[in-house]
Protein backbone atom coordinates (compact mmCIF):
# COMPACT_ATOMS: atom_id res chain seq x y z
CA UNK A 1 0.00 0.00 0.00
CA UNK A 2 1.46 3.30 -1.07
CA UNK A 3 1.93 6.35 1.15
CA UNK A 4 3.11 9.86 0.45
CA UNK A 5 5.58 12.25 2.15
CA UNK A 6 6.94 12.23 5.70
CA UNK A 7 5.36 11.94 9.10
CA UNK A 8 5.23 15.30 10.86
CA UNK A 9 3.58 16.72 13.93
CA UNK A 10 -0.15 16.94 13.29
CA UNK A 11 -0.54 19.31 10.36
CA UNK A 12 -4.22 18.61 9.65
CA UNK A 13 -3.61 18.37 5.93
CA UNK A 14 -6.88 18.23 4.00
CA UNK A 15 -8.49 14.79 3.79
CA UNK A 16 -9.90 13.67 0.46
CA UNK A 17 -9.86 9.87 0.68
CA UNK A 18 -10.61 7.42 3.51
CA UNK A 19 -10.41 3.63 3.60
CA UNK A 20 -12.56 1.90 6.23
CA UNK A 21 -11.37 -1.65 6.96
CA UNK A 22 -14.88 -3.10 7.23
CA UNK A 23 -17.58 -4.40 4.84
CA UNK A 24 -19.66 -1.67 3.23
CA UNK A 25 -22.95 -1.19 5.11
CA UNK A 26 -26.29 -0.31 3.56
CA UNK A 27 -26.71 2.68 5.84
CA UNK A 28 -24.04 4.49 7.80
CA UNK A 29 -23.20 7.92 9.22
CA UNK A 30 -20.02 7.64 7.13
CA UNK A 31 -22.15 8.48 4.10
CA UNK A 32 -23.16 11.76 5.74
CA UNK A 33 -19.47 12.60 6.28
CA UNK A 34 -18.73 11.71 2.67
CA UNK A 35 -21.34 14.13 1.40
CA UNK A 36 -20.71 16.89 3.94
CA UNK A 37 -16.94 17.06 3.38
CA UNK A 38 -16.76 15.97 -0.27
CA UNK A 39 -14.85 12.79 0.55
CA UNK A 40 -14.25 9.52 -1.21
CA UNK A 41 -14.80 6.77 1.38
CA UNK A 42 -13.98 3.21 0.31
CA UNK A 43 -14.74 0.03 2.24
CA UNK A 44 -12.53 -3.04 2.34
CA UNK A 45 -12.44 -5.76 5.04
CA UNK A 46 -8.84 -6.57 5.99
CA UNK A 47 -9.82 -9.88 7.58
CA UNK A 48 -12.31 -12.65 6.87
CA UNK A 49 -13.59 -15.89 8.39
CA UNK A 50 -12.77 -19.28 6.89
CA UNK A 51 -14.40 -22.57 7.95
CA UNK A 52 -12.37 -25.30 9.61
CA UNK A 53 -12.82 -28.46 7.55
CA UNK A 54 -14.45 -31.43 9.27
CA UNK A 55 -11.32 -33.55 8.73
CA UNK A 56 -9.26 -30.95 10.58
CA UNK A 57 -11.85 -30.51 13.31
CA UNK A 58 -11.80 -34.26 13.99
CA UNK A 59 -8.14 -34.00 14.96
CA UNK A 60 -9.25 -32.14 18.11
CA UNK A 61 -11.17 -35.25 19.18
CA UNK A 62 -14.12 -33.18 20.28
CA UNK A 63 -17.59 -34.69 19.88
CA UNK A 64 -20.30 -32.01 20.15
CA UNK A 65 -23.10 -34.45 20.98
CA UNK A 66 -21.25 -35.42 24.17
CA UNK A 67 -21.81 -31.94 25.58
CA UNK A 68 -25.23 -31.12 27.08
CA UNK A 69 -24.52 -27.36 27.06
CA UNK A 70 -23.07 -25.07 24.38
CA UNK A 71 -21.91 -21.46 24.79
CA UNK A 72 -22.17 -19.20 21.73
CA UNK A 73 -20.14 -15.97 21.61
CA UNK A 74 -21.04 -14.90 18.05
CA UNK A 75 -23.15 -15.64 15.01
CA UNK A 76 -20.05 -17.09 13.36
CA UNK A 77 -19.79 -19.59 16.20
CA UNK A 78 -23.43 -20.61 15.65
CA UNK A 79 -22.93 -20.96 11.89
CA UNK A 80 -19.85 -23.12 12.09
CA UNK A 81 -21.06 -25.25 14.99
CA UNK A 82 -24.13 -26.40 13.06
CA UNK A 83 -22.18 -26.61 9.79
CA UNK A 84 -19.74 -29.06 11.35
CA UNK A 85 -22.55 -31.00 13.00
CA UNK A 86 -24.18 -31.41 9.59
CA UNK A 87 -20.93 -32.35 7.85
CA UNK A 88 -20.13 -34.89 10.55
CA UNK A 89 -23.74 -36.14 10.68
CA UNK A 90 -24.02 -35.29 14.35
CA UNK A 91 -27.52 -34.77 15.71
CA UNK A 92 -27.68 -32.68 18.86
CA UNK A 93 -30.12 -33.75 21.56
CA UNK A 94 -33.31 -31.74 21.89
CA UNK A 95 -32.37 -31.36 25.55
CA UNK A 96 -29.16 -29.48 24.71
CA UNK A 97 -28.91 -26.15 26.51
CA UNK A 98 -27.61 -23.13 24.60
CA UNK A 99 -26.08 -20.11 26.32
CA UNK A 100 -25.92 -17.03 24.08
CA UNK A 101 -23.92 -13.94 24.99
CA UNK A 102 -26.49 -11.62 23.40
CA UNK A 103 -30.07 -11.47 22.17
CA UNK A 104 -28.79 -11.01 18.63
CA UNK A 105 -27.00 -14.37 18.82
CA UNK A 106 -30.04 -16.04 20.38
CA UNK A 107 -32.32 -14.74 17.62
CA UNK A 108 -29.88 -16.04 15.01
CA UNK A 109 -29.91 -19.43 16.71
CA UNK A 110 -33.54 -19.81 15.64
CA UNK A 111 -32.30 -20.55 12.13
CA UNK A 112 -31.01 -23.86 13.44
CA UNK A 113 -33.22 -24.95 16.35
CA UNK A 114 -36.85 -24.83 17.43
CA UNK A 115 -37.01 -22.68 20.54
CA UNK A 116 -39.85 -24.52 22.25
CA UNK A 117 -37.91 -27.77 22.20
CA UNK A 118 -34.66 -26.33 23.48
CA UNK A 119 -33.40 -24.46 26.47
CA UNK A 120 -31.87 -21.11 25.51
CA UNK A 121 -30.29 -18.66 27.94
CA UNK A 122 -29.57 -15.09 26.85
CA UNK A 123 -27.06 -12.52 28.10
CA UNK A 124 -26.82 -8.83 27.31
CA UNK A 125 -23.25 -8.82 26.00
CA UNK A 126 -20.76 -10.50 28.34
CA UNK A 127 -20.37 -13.98 29.83
CA UNK A 128 -20.98 -12.48 33.29
CA UNK A 129 -24.55 -11.70 32.19
CA UNK A 130 -25.18 -15.45 32.15
CA UNK A 131 -23.82 -16.01 35.67
CA UNK A 132 -27.13 -17.08 37.24
CA UNK A 133 -28.06 -19.38 34.35
CA UNK A 134 -24.64 -20.99 34.29
CA UNK A 135 -24.70 -21.50 38.07
CA UNK A 136 -27.99 -23.39 37.80
CA UNK A 137 -26.28 -25.81 35.43
CA UNK A 138 -22.84 -25.89 37.04
CA UNK A 139 -22.61 -29.68 36.80
CA UNK A 140 -22.94 -29.71 33.01
CA UNK A 141 -20.04 -30.04 30.58
CA UNK A 142 -19.89 -26.92 28.42
CA UNK A 143 -18.70 -26.75 24.82
CA UNK A 144 -17.35 -23.40 23.60
CA UNK A 145 -17.16 -23.15 19.77
CA UNK A 146 -14.55 -20.53 18.82
CA UNK A 147 -12.10 -19.36 16.18
CA UNK A 148 -8.32 -19.67 16.11
CA UNK A 149 -8.29 -16.56 18.30
CA UNK A 150 -10.10 -18.31 21.12
CA UNK A 151 -12.46 -16.56 23.53
CA UNK A 152 -10.19 -15.47 26.38
CA UNK A 153 -12.73 -13.52 28.42
CA UNK A 154 -15.13 -16.46 28.39
CA UNK A 155 -12.56 -19.14 29.16
CA UNK A 156 -11.06 -17.06 31.97
CA UNK A 157 -14.50 -16.68 33.53
CA UNK A 158 -15.35 -20.38 33.22
CA UNK A 159 -12.02 -21.37 34.76
CA UNK A 160 -12.39 -18.88 37.61
CA UNK A 161 -15.84 -20.30 38.41
CA UNK A 162 -14.64 -23.90 38.18
CA UNK A 163 -16.87 -24.97 35.31
CA UNK A 164 -15.99 -28.01 33.23
CA UNK A 165 -15.66 -26.86 29.63
CA UNK A 166 -13.92 -27.49 26.33
CA UNK A 167 -13.13 -24.79 23.77
CA UNK A 168 -13.13 -26.11 20.22
CA UNK A 169 -11.82 -24.27 17.16
CA UNK A 170 -14.42 -24.46 14.40
CA UNK A 171 -13.44 -21.53 12.17
CA UNK A 172 -10.51 -19.20 11.56
CA UNK A 173 -10.12 -15.45 11.27
CA UNK A 174 -7.41 -14.75 8.71
CA UNK A 175 -5.87 -11.86 6.80
CA UNK A 176 -7.50 -11.04 3.45
CA UNK A 177 -5.57 -10.65 0.20
CA UNK A 178 -5.06 -6.91 -0.32
CA UNK A 179 -2.55 -7.10 -3.16
CA UNK A 180 -4.75 -4.97 -5.40
CA UNK A 181 -4.18 -2.04 -3.00
CA UNK A 182 -0.39 -2.13 -3.39
CA UNK A 183 -0.27 1.07 -5.45
CA UNK A 184 -3.20 2.83 -3.81
CA UNK A 185 -2.85 5.74 -1.39
CA UNK A 186 -5.46 6.95 1.12
CA UNK A 187 -5.30 10.04 3.28
CA UNK A 188 -6.85 8.16 6.22
CA UNK A 189 -6.90 4.45 7.11
CA UNK A 190 -9.52 3.42 9.67
CA UNK A 191 -8.79 0.33 11.81
CA UNK A 192 -11.06 -1.45 14.30
CA UNK A 193 -9.04 -4.47 15.39
CA UNK A 194 -5.44 -5.56 16.03
CA UNK A 195 -6.11 -8.15 13.32
CA UNK A 196 -6.56 -5.32 10.81
CA UNK A 197 -3.04 -4.15 11.65
CA UNK A 198 -1.72 -7.71 11.34
CA UNK A 199 -3.34 -7.98 7.91
CA UNK A 200 -1.81 -4.66 6.86
CA UNK A 201 1.68 -5.99 7.56
CA UNK A 202 0.94 -9.50 6.27
CA UNK A 203 0.11 -7.86 2.94
CA UNK A 204 2.59 -4.97 3.04
CA UNK A 205 5.59 -5.88 5.26
CA UNK A 206 7.38 -2.67 4.27
CA UNK A 207 4.44 -0.35 4.93
CA UNK A 208 5.45 3.19 5.88
CA UNK A 209 2.91 5.63 7.26
CA UNK A 210 4.41 8.80 5.79
CA UNK A 211 1.57 11.37 5.52
CA UNK A 212 -1.23 8.82 5.84
CA UNK A 213 -3.39 9.56 8.87
CA UNK A 214 -4.37 6.55 10.98
CA UNK A 215 -7.68 6.32 12.81
CA UNK A 216 -8.17 3.54 15.35
CA UNK A 217 -11.01 2.25 17.50
CA UNK A 218 -10.27 0.66 20.86
CA UNK A 219 -7.26 0.35 23.14
CA UNK A 220 -6.12 -3.02 21.80
CA UNK A 221 -6.01 -1.59 18.27
CA UNK A 222 -4.08 1.45 19.49
CA UNK A 223 -1.58 -0.88 21.15
CA UNK A 224 -1.12 -2.84 17.90
CA UNK A 225 -0.53 0.40 15.98
CA UNK A 226 2.00 1.60 18.54
CA UNK A 227 3.85 -1.72 18.45
CA UNK A 228 4.54 -1.12 14.76
CA UNK A 229 5.82 2.39 15.43
CA UNK A 230 2.92 4.08 13.67
CA UNK A 231 1.33 7.36 14.74
CA UNK A 232 -2.30 7.43 15.84
CA UNK A 233 -3.91 10.61 14.50
CA UNK A 234 -7.57 9.91 15.26
CA UNK A 235 -8.86 7.67 18.04
CA UNK A 236 -12.15 6.54 19.51
CA UNK A 237 -13.92 5.97 21.75
CA UNK A 238 -13.28 8.98 23.94
CA UNK A 239 -15.63 11.00 26.19
CA UNK A 240 -16.28 13.64 23.54
CA UNK A 241 -16.21 11.22 20.58
CA UNK A 242 -17.75 7.84 21.49
CA UNK A 243 -17.94 6.69 17.86
CA UNK A 244 -15.41 6.56 15.05
CA UNK A 245 -17.52 8.78 12.80
CA UNK A 246 -17.65 11.44 15.51
CA UNK A 247 -13.88 11.24 15.94
CA UNK A 248 -13.38 11.55 12.20
CA UNK A 249 -15.69 14.55 12.00
CA UNK A 250 -13.88 16.29 14.82
CA UNK A 251 -10.66 15.88 12.83
CA UNK A 252 -12.28 16.89 9.53
CA UNK A 253 -13.65 20.09 11.06
CA UNK A 254 -10.03 21.22 11.34
CA UNK A 255 -8.37 19.47 8.40
CA UNK A 256 -11.02 20.37 5.82
CA UNK A 257 -12.09 23.82 6.98
CA UNK A 258 -12.09 26.49 4.35
CA UNK A 259 -9.11 28.83 4.63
Amino acid sequence: MASNGKVQEETYKKVKTILVTQPKPERSPYYDLEQKYGLQIDWRPFIHVEPLLAKDFRKQRVYPDQYPAVIFTSRNAVDHFFRLCEEMRIKMSQETKYFCLSENIANYLQKFIIYRKRKVFIGKKKIEDLAQSLKKHKNEKFLLPCSNLGAKEVTSYLEACGYEYKDAMMYQTVSSDLSDLSDVTYDVLVFFSPLDIKSLYDNFPDFKQNETRIAVFGNSTIQAVNEHGLTVNIKAPAPEVPSMTMALEKYLQVSNRES
